[in-house]
This record gives C-alpha cells, structure tokens and sequence, in this order.
C-alpha cells in the first residue's frame, strides 16, 4: 500500500457483498475498513431472505393445521402471537448480525458505524462525524431499497422494510405488486390470518418467471384464499375513521387497515456522492460495471444490488469473491449470470432455473420441446384437497439439452438447487430418463416425464 492511503481497501455497504470481500481481503493481510450506516448484515439478513423466511415458516402452520385435520387429527384451538413471533425474530437476527461483526472483527477489517460518502475517487466522508479518510480501492456495496410511486395518499403505505416490525398484525391488508416479494408477503399475511387483497397492473403475477408458472400460481394462492385483482392500479389512498379506503384504476374501492407496497427495489445511490468521484450510472439508475464488476472509474468497484444485474445474495457473494480474486490476488475472474436458480417463497412456492419457455423459443434456432405435468401429490389427494403441483422441463429439441425447470409446490426450493446443477452441467432429457426415481416423492416426477406436448416448433 502506498503510504500516502490509510486503508488498502474501503467497503460502503456491510452486507452479503460487502461482508465477504471485506473478509477476504483482511484475511490477505490488506488494510480493509466497512462502512455500515444500519446494520451489519444487509438487506439479507435484516430486512430480506432471512426474515422473511421465518414469517413464511410462522404463516405456513395454518395451512399445516388443515392438513392435520385432513389426517385425522383434531386440532385444538390454535392462536398466532405476532409480539412473541416479532420479538423472537429480531432476537435471532440481532444474533445473526452479531456473527457478522464478529466474524470481521475476527478477519482484521475495521468496522465504522456511519453514512459513507464520496468525496472523490480516494475519499470518503463519514457523514456527520467530520471524518474522512482515504483508500487505494473502494468497493461500493450498498444495495437497494424499496420503491414507492408518489400518488395522492401513498404516505399511508408501508414497505416489506416496515412489514417486518408491524407493532400489530392489520385484519385486513392490500399488498400492491406482482413480483416475488409481493406474493411472497402476501402468502405470510394470509396465513397469520390477515384478510388479504393482492393488487397488480399487470395481466399476470410474476412478471419474467415462466408464463405457466405465473398462471398455476395465481390460481393456488387463490386457493389459499388471497383475492387477487389484475390489471389495476392506485389512483389514490385516502384515511378513514375506520381504516384506509384504496381507490383503483379498475373503479373498484377497497377498505383494509394497512397497504404494502412491493412494486420493486431501486439501487441505493442517493447521496453517495458517486457524481463528485465521477462514477458512472445505467440509465436505469444503477452503478455501470464491466464483467469484473468495475466502475469507469479505475480505483472503484461495486457488487451487489446496487449494480443491478442478479438481485439475489449468493450472486453478490460470487461477485465479491470475484472482485477480491482479481483485484487482489491477480486471478482475473467474472461471475457467470446464466443458469442462476432461484425460488419464490409464496405459498405454494416455486423453484425455477434456466430459460422460460419464452425465451427458449425466442433464442431456438430449430424447436422446443415442453414436457409438463399438473398433479395432486398424495399429501392432498389422500384427504380430497385441490391443491396441485406444476412441474415442467424446457428441452433444446436440436441439442436435447434440458435449458429450463419450472417447479410450484411444495419442496420447490430445495428440488430446485439439484435440478440446477443438471441444467448448469448441460445434461440432456435422456439423462434426466435415466435417472431412476425416488419413489414416492413429488420430485420423482421430474424424472417420469414422457409425454411432449404438442406444438414444438419456434
């Protein structure tokens, strides 16, 4: 390190991207420092996957309790403590978050409570301290954070950032949206018991995800009793004397006691000073990064959300490897963004990896071919639920290769990281035939697929 730096490296952000670069790069025996201006851990771990993950798990016993019945149990009466849940949740995630700490305490890096910002390419401001201090790299890891569009009323709303520390449950709740976060919220609310309306502009839920897959989705959280209203928008929130009345575009008008917005994250920018250091921004409002994960600036680096390639965790812990391998250990290496897998934590939820059956007939130079099954898996079908499960291979029909697998029901998440290392290793539907069953499972289907459907071409 030159002399004239007081670190080797400067991280803007403690979360999953942030915490894993500015580990490693300790532990290399570089100066590192991280700035955290909440709470180490991120996104992920405070206010994301992690709990939210426990929200889905406390709201599935609901239903769990209608299975119970199903199988003869008599099932006494059973009540929800959101309090006792709430408080139990934070105290797991203050736990989580201190292993954060500790782990890069124990790594060497520096940890600094406080808003960083730039004020030019080797300076960094802590915001309302007075100190600024310099660094040969910067990594800028900040993330993102909800968005709400401004209509008459929408300082009435909440976020899932505040969806996590509700001082009460609402009886009835609106959430606006129809991407993951929005249907996963609403499968929580629904199974703690809250009437709950799910509201989109769009034609379908889970925009991007296989059309298939949007569609049987939409009718089994139905299934699970959420009202869901496609096509429409907010035109307004006004405040009742006994709650709050939703005004939509479709003329319809809906009264709950809360409203949630999750109609996408934008990257967390605002007063980074990133124009001052001239970092470069998409036209989408994220940091503009090479395949190296670079900014147009030489000395700075952002991974993460805030470069909005691939939002997930395990994304921006790849890229932050990635980052340290050829930035510090002179081992250039980029991450591959093809081929992630990925799940939805709605109720039922989805495995999905690889290409929809859109893409693969947009990209085929010959055909497709679709293999596709609906079925009652034996949990429902031994006690006369309707509750159906969706399984469906996208095959390349020239190479035979499986290109993409769409799973909704139970277990969905953990079949699908084993399926996405089929399809990232590029096996063929043969492959997949060959591959005896475990039989009786659910996942054993994915195997037994025999029949194309019809109407291969592109």
């Amino acid at each position: 390190m030159s002399h004239s730096f007081d670190y080797d490296l400067f991280v803007i952000g403690a979360g999953s991207g942030g915490v894993r670069a500015a580990r490693l790069t300790a532990m290399g025996g570089k100066k590192v420092a991280v700035a955290e201006e909440y709470r180490v851990g991120g996104t992920c771990v405070i206010r994301g996957c992690v709990p939210k993950k426990f929200m889905v798990m406390a709201s599935e016993f609901t239903h769990q309790l209608e299975v119970a019945e199903g199988f003869g149990w008599t099932v006494g009466d059973a009540s929800f403590d959101w309090t006792r849940f709430r408080n139990a949740k934070e105290t797991e995630i203050a736990r989580l978050s201190g292993l954060y700490n500790a782990n890069l305490s124990k790594a060497g890096v520096e940890i600094i409570n406080g808003r960083a910002v730039l004020k030019d390419k080797h300076t960094v401001e802590i915001v309302g301290t007075g100190k600024t201090v310099t660094a040969e790299r910067i990594l800028i890891a900040v993330g993102g954070r909800p968005f709400v569009p401004d209509f008459p009323g929408s300082e009435h709303t909440i976020t899932s950032e505040e969806a996590f520390l509700l001082p009460e449950l609402p009886k009835r709740i609106v959430v606006v949206g129809g991407g993951y976060i929005a249907v996963e919220f609403a499968g929580i609310f629904a199974g703690l018991g809250v009437e709950t309306t799910l509201v989109y502009r769009g034609a379908g839920i889970l925009r991007g995800f296989d059309e298939d897959v949007s569609a049987h989705l939409s009718r089994e959280i139905e299934r699970h009793g959420i009202k869901v209203v496609l096509s429409a928008e907010h035109t307004a929130i006004e405040k009742t004397e006994t709650g709050l009345m939703n005004r939509l575009s479709n003329g319809m008008d809906i009264e709950t006691d809360a409203v949630m917005f999750a109609t996408g994250r934008k990257p967390y920018v605002k007063g980074l000073g990133l124009e001052t250091a001239g970092v470069e921004l998409t036209d989408g409002g994220a940091i503009k990064v090479d395949a190296y994960s670079q900014t147009n600036v030489d000395n700075i680096w952002a991974v993460g959300d805030v470069t909005d390639r691939v939002n997930l965790t395990p994304v921006a812990i790849r890229e932050a490897v990635a980052f340290h391998e050829t930035v510090f250990k002179n081992n250039p290496q980029t991450v591959d963004h093809a081929d992630i897998a990925t799940a939805v934590f709605s109720q039922p939820p989805v495995g999905t990896v690889g290409l929809t059956e859109a893409e693969a007939r947009k990209k085929c130079p010959a055909e497709v071919d679709i293999y596709m099954t609906t079925f009652r898996s034996m949990k429902y079908a031994f006690y006369g639920a309707e509750h159906r499960m969706l399984m469906k291979l996208v095959v390349d029909a020239q190479s035979q290769k499986v290109v993409g697998v769409h799973i909704v029901g139970p277990d969905a998440p953990e079949m699908i990281q084993l399926a996405g290392i089929a399809v990232k290793a590029g096996l063929t539907k043969q492959q997949w035939d060959d591959t005896c069953a475990v039989h009786p499972t659910a996942a054993e289907e994915l195997v037994l697929m025999k029949e194309k459907r019809p109407n291969g071409a592109c």
